[in-house]
C-alpha cells in the first residue's frame, strides 16, 4: 500500500514540476525582458535552464541517494525525448525556421557534449568529480559567451513581448515559488519512480529513461509547443538545444561534484540513441534551414521505435 501512495505522490510530483517550471520561466522571462537579450539567447539560457530545473533536482537527488542509473538515465532519456518527441511535435504543429547562429555554434556544442558523455560513461563506467568539474566549467563558459555575444548585438535584435508580463515583485515571487514547487515535485517523483521499480520489478534504467525522463521533460514540451504555435521558433528550438547542453554539462556536472555518478544497467543502445538524435539534427536542420512537418514526423517515428525497443527489452 505504501508503494501505491508513493506512486501517486510521483504523479503529484509531475504536476508540481510542470507548474513550478512554468512559473519559474514566466518570472525569469519578466525579469529578463527589461534587458537587451535576443530571443535565441533567452531560449538557450533562461528558458532552457528554467525548464531543465526538474532534471536538475531529480538527477542531483538521485546522485545523492546513490541511484546513478536514474540520474544519468534521466538526462539521457530527457535529451532523447527533447529532440525526438518535443521537436517532433513542435515541427509537426508549425514548421520551425533554424537560426544560423544556433546551427553554427550551439548545435555543434550539443553534439560534442553528447559524444563526451557517451565516451565517459561507456569507457569509465560513470562520471567522477574531475569530469564533473570540467562539465560545470563548460556550462558556465557556454552561458557567459552566449550572453556576451547577445550583448554585443544589443539593439540589432528585439525581444518580443511575453504573453504575460509580471511586475518586478510578482516576477521574483514566481521564481521563488517555482523553485519550491520544483524541489518538492522532484522529491515526490523520485520516490514515485522507486516505488514503481519495487512494485513492478522494473529496472532503474527503464524507469529513468521513460517515466522520469518524459515527466521531467513536460516543461520543455509545453514551452516549445506553445512557442512554435506563436511563431517564436528561436525559443522553441533554443529551449531544446539549450536544455540538452545544460542537462549534460550542468546537471551531470553538479551531480558528479556532489557524488561521483556510476552506471550499471545502461548500455551503448541508450547512449547510441542519444547520439543518433543529436547528430541527426545536423542534416535535418541543414537541408532546408528549417524543421518542417516531414522532419517532425520522422523524429516522432524514431522516438516511437525507441519506446517500442525499451518495452520489449524490459
Amino acid at each position: 500500500m505504501n508503494e501505491i501512495y508513493m506512486a501517486l505522490g510521483g504523479l503529484i510530483g509531475l504536476v508540481l514540476l510542470y507548474y513550478g517550471a512554468e512559473y519559474l520561466v514566466r518570472g525569469g522571462s519578466a525579469i529578463a525582458s527589461r534587458s537587451c537579450v535576443s530571443p535565441l539567447v533567452i531560449g538557450l539560457t533562461l528558458v532552457a535552464f528554467g525548464t531543465s530545473a526538474p532534471e536538475l533536482f531529480v538527477s542531483t537527488s538521485a546522485a545523492l541517494h546513490g541511484l546513478g542509473d536514474i540520474g544519468i538515465g534521466n538526462v539521457v532519456g530527457s535529451n532523447i525525448c527533447n529532440i525526438a518527441l518535443i521537436l517532433g511535435l513542435s515541427a509537426l504543429l508549425s514548421p520551425l525556421a533554424v537560426n544560423a547562429d544556433l546551427f553554427k555554434r550551439d548545435l555543434p556544442i550539443m553534439i560534442l557534449a553528447s559524444v563526451m558523455l557517451t565516451v565517459v560513461c561507456l569507457f569509465c563506467g560513470g562520471i567522477g568529480r574531475v569530469v564533473g568539474l570540467l562539465f560545470t566549467i563548460g556550462i558556465i563558459a557556454y552561458t557567459i559567451v552566449g550572453v556576451r555575444s547577445s550583448s554585443e548585438k544589443c539593439g540589432t535584435e528585439t525581444v518580443p513581448p511575453r504573453e504575460e508580463v509580471f511586475s518586478r515583485g510578482k516576477a521574483y515571487l514566481a521564481v521563488i515559488g517555482g523553485l519550491l514547487a520544483l524541489i518538492g515535485g522532484a522529491k515526490l517523483i523520485l520516490l514515485g519512480a522507486v516505488a514503481i521499480e519495487k512494485h513492478f520489478g522494473v529496472a532503474d534504467e527503464f524507469v529513468a529513461l521513460t517515466v522520469v525522463a518524459v515527466g521531467t521533460s513536460l516543461p520543455e514540451l509545453a514551452t516549445s509547443v506553445v512557442a512554435a504555435k506563436k511563431g517564436e521558433t528561436d525559443i522553441a528550438i533554443g529551449n531544446v538545444v539549450g536544455s540538452n547542453i545544460f542537462n549534460i554539462l550542468g546537471i551531470l556536472g553538479v551531480s558528479a561534484l556532489l557524488r561521483p555518478v556510476t552506471i550499471e544497467g545502461m548500455d551503448w543502445v541508450d547512449f547510441g540513441m542519444m547520439l543518433v538524435t543529436a547528430v541527426g539534427l545536423w542534416p535535418l536542420m541543414g537541408a532546408r534551414g528549417r524543421l518542417g512537418r516531414f522532419e517532425g514526423v520522422l523524429l516522432l517515428v524514431v522516438y516511437s521505435i525507441y519506446l517500442w525497443w525499451l518495452v520489449h527489452t524490459m
